[in-house]
């Protein structure tokens, strides 16, 4: 049920609920309120923000796409240039291309052979099959198949299948066929399908966007808003690959044509996506969680980052696993956490990358859809899972950005961090317990105006994977009420036979925590205000305070 909500001054008040100040304070505070203005919440950045200032959850799943064209000279100066002919969109995805499967694809060669009836079947479908392994294997007529939890499919408008993450697309060609007479049924009576609720708590959500349908089949705690989200990371993660221009340009020339062909090798980054979506909070809570260290330490990279530039960068990234370490940005220029969480799921779908230098087209779908940046990807060392990312906008400049990399770890070793990055990594996640409050058993918290959060580790007594997979089901439950469009809620208590579980959403800052079921309300409320100090005490280990610029 949801806290009552008083206007009282102070943070703990008699009947335990949580209550806002009068005032909203201008200046960072000791102990924090929850009548925080935005950008005075603990881990708000305190000389800028890194991100697209994002005010709330449905802020990050706004269309955007196209938006690129109504942008000033101004706003597009640093983003790349747009791709104007068919030979420049095989050129450019054959790279990446090559990268992903050890084989070039001729786009333009493919559709004229299509359009004569003379295609074979391609060296990059027989490709294709070998990548796809169990996946292809399993039987889609088969209960096992029926039994997934979540089904992804992504089709063309002209009904061909593009994506499914179980089974063999061919085997689901009649199913997708269904799914997009269903589509086009409802727009052809001048209306459209958002979602279908069947029995046994299955959700059927729809996502339109041309020329691609996106459908999922699912049997979780989500929400149809949340569900339509993770689409939508499908869909970023396509036009990460092509570009919305290409991929629209493609079915411009050819309505029924099967993009599986030029997507060919990359099934398993969208596989990596959608696992990392079923056990990452990132993704629920839209934000980035930084990589816990200390604050001389991340500034001392962050200014070994900020110097070793180039004309052509526009975002130098170091992380560790799906964790950010540093991000040094163009000025004036800006990531989206969605950008961000594409770019980590490449890194993290392909061990490739730490055997050397990569050298790949890649496009950031929430910054600018119509164009290719070229990112620099490599490992600093072989035993350090230090990932360093450089993002350019020249396609020439792979040696000049090579030679960052070698300036930027010439200057950490010179301010000798190296060893203190090493301990870093050897706990990349911090214990429950160093908060010391007993019953607390988790948490997560975001800051807004950062879009940053940080949670600990997940500990017992959710230590098998069915256990993990269940909390975090709770926290979308609790995240889909709290944002649930007809009526949104700010602070929900629930209480369960394992747990009890407390959200408290915010203009400035999300929080949802999991403690003993033995607690209380008023213990919960407690915890919070403890919880809360903390948090501020430790932010500026947990969060990036003062992003750098070139």
């Amino acid at each position: 049920m949801a806290a009552d909500v008083h206007k009282k001054k102070g943070w703990e008040v008699p009947n335990g609920s949580l209550a806002p100040g009068d005032g909203q304070h201008a200046e960072r505070s000791e102990s924090p309120t929850p009548g925080l203005a935005q950008g005075t919440e603990p881990g708000a950045g305190q000389e800028g923000a890194m991100f697209v200032h994002t005010r709330s959850y449905e802020d990050l799943t706004s269309p955007e796409d196209g938006a690129a064209a109504t942008r000033s000279p101004e706003e597009r100066r640093g983003e790349p240039a747009e791709p104007t002919s068919m030979e420049q969109i095989s050129k450019d995805f054959s790279e990446l291309s090559t990268q992903l499967t050890g084989m070039a694809l001729d786009l333009e060669e493919e559709m004229r052979q299509s359009k004569e009836g003379k295609l074979e079947p391609s060296p990059q479908t027989t490709r294709r099959d070998s990548v796809l392994s169990g996946k292809e294997e399993e039987d889609v007529t088969m209960d096992a198949w029926r039994m997934h939890r979540k089904h992804v499919f992504v089709l063309s408008e002209a009904g061909k299948p593009v994506y499914s993450r179980y089974g063999s697309e061919e085997a689901l060609s009649s199913t997708m066929g269904v799914m997009m007479a269903l589509v086009s049924f409802l727009e052809a009576e001048k209306n459209a399908i958002r979602s279908i609720h069947a029995a046994d708590g299955y959700k059927v959500v729809f996502v339109r966007r041309s020329p691609l349908v996106l459908v999922a089949v699912a049997r979780t705690r989500q929400s149809e808003q949340e569900i339509a989200h993770e689409l939508l990371y499908i869909y970023y993660q396509i036009l990460s690959l092509l570009t919305w221009t290409q991929l629209n340009h493609i079915f411009q020339q050819k309505q029924n044509y099967d993009l599986r062909r030029l997507l060919a090798g990359s099934e398993r980054i969208t596989d990596n996506l959608l696992d990392l979506m079923a056990h990452d909070p990132s993704f629920l809570m839209g934000a980035v969680r930084c990589l816990p260290l200390a604050a001389s330490v991340r500034d001392a990279v962050s200014t070994s980052l900020q110097q070793a530039k180039a004309k052509s960068l526009v975002f130098s990234i170091l992380l560790s696993g799906n964790q950010l370490v540093s991000l040094v940005r163009k000025k004036d220029q800006f990531l989206h956490p969605i950008d961000l969480h594409l770019l980590f799921n490449l890194i993290s779908s392909s061990s490739s990358f730490r055997e050397g230098e990569a050298w790949t087209p890649i496009c950031l779908p929430k910054f600018n859809s119509s164009g290719f940046f070229h990112a620099h990807i490599s490992y600093l060392e072989q035993e350090m899972d230090l990932c360093l990312l450089l993002v350019s906008t020249d396609r020439e400049d792979f040696f000049t950005v090579s030679d960052c990399k070698r300036r930027f770890q010439e200057r950490l070793r010179r301010r000798g961090v190296h060893h203190a990055l090493q301990e870093a990594l050897r706990t990349p996640f911090y214990s429950v317990a160093q908060v010391g409050i007993p019953d607390l058993r988790h948490f997560i918290y975001k800051s807004k105006s950062s879009g940053l959060f940080t949670s600990p580790e997940i500990e017992a007594p959710y230590v098998r994977e069915e256990e993990k997979e269940r909390l975090l089901g709770l926290y979308q439950y609790l995240h889909s009420r709290a944002h649930n469009s007809s009526r949104p809620l700010k602070n929900i208590y629930f209480t369960g036979p394992r747990e009890n579980l407390l959200a408290w959403v915010t203009s400035a800052f999300e929080l949802y925590i999991c403690y003993s079921p033995l607690g209380t309300k008023a213990g919960a409320i407690s915890a919070v205000n403890k919880l809360m100090k903390w948090i501020r005490k430790e932010e500026d280990r947990l969060f990036i305070l003062t992003p750098q610029t070139y």
